[in-house]
This record gives structure tokens, sequence and C-alpha cells, in this order.
């Protein structure tokens, strides 16, 4: 016996429960994900120096695309369409939906002055006194 070839052959080292765990923390995190929806028009953001960051939830958005087309989302919701005469009560009725919602332009680059002045107009009908705008940072370098 002492001079048995060595067979290669040490303890089992069983893979399954390893394997069990990572598919469950894989499905674990397919699950809870959540994935941003996307934006009902496409908007460019002017760029500025501000710092401030936006709330992650509670938030009504006015969405300004390039060629004046407004959309009108809350929450979660990707947005809908609201013509420009209708602006004023979409605002009023999701604001008495929920008193505590901040509300937020986001204006393409390329829109006219006049349709965010307008947008205004209507936040200050709906009595919103107070709105952000959302542009993009600009680096420090430049």
């Amino acid at each position: 016996m002492a001079g048995a070839p060595v067979t290669g052959k040490g303890p089992r080292l069983d893979m399954t429960a390893m394997v069990d765990v990572a598919f469950l923390l894989l499905t674990f995190f397919m699950l809870t994900t959540q994935f941003k929806a996307p934006a009902p028009v496409e908007v460019v953001l002017p760029s500025s120096h501000t710092e401030i960051k936006l709330p992650g939830s509670n938030i009504m958005t006015v969405h300004v695309g390039e060629q004046g087309q407004l959309f009108v989302g809350a929450g979660e919701s990707e947005g809908v369409a609201v013509p420009l005469e209708d602006l004023t009560s979409v605002l009023i009725q999701l604001r008495t939906q929920n008193p505590q919602v901040r509300t937020v332009i986001r204006a393409d680059r390329g829109a006219k002055a006049g349709v965010i002045e307008d947008v205004m107009d209507a936040l200050k009908e709906a009595r919103i006194t107070r709105f952000a705008l959302v542009t993009d940072l600009e680096d420090a370098q430049a």
C-alpha cells in the first residue's frame, strides 16, 4: 500500500446550496428593481450651476417639448398630453388630489420662452406659487 498510486480524488464539495443562493439573490434583485418609466416627450434640458436635488417622490411634472407640446404627469405616471387651454384645470385637479405634491417644469432647451411663460401663468392661475425648473448640471470646468 505504500506504493499505491494517488488517484486525485479528494473530498467532494457539494455546490448545490451555493447555486440555490445565487439564484435566490438574482430573483430578489430582479423582482425588487424599479425601472424609470420612459418620458412622454424627449426633452434636452438647459444647463445650470445649481446643486439642489429634486425629491424622488411626490412630484407633479409638466413636460414642455421643443415644439411646445405639453405633458403632465404625477407620481410614477408617464404623463398625459394636455392642451395649453386645459392646463390650469388639470393642475388644479392634481393639486386637490394631493396637496403635498411638488411641481416641476421640465422644458426642452429649444422650447420657446413664450410657452414656458404660458405654463408659469397657468401655474399662477392654479395657485401653485412654488415650482422648480429642471436643468442639467454644467461641469465645474466649463
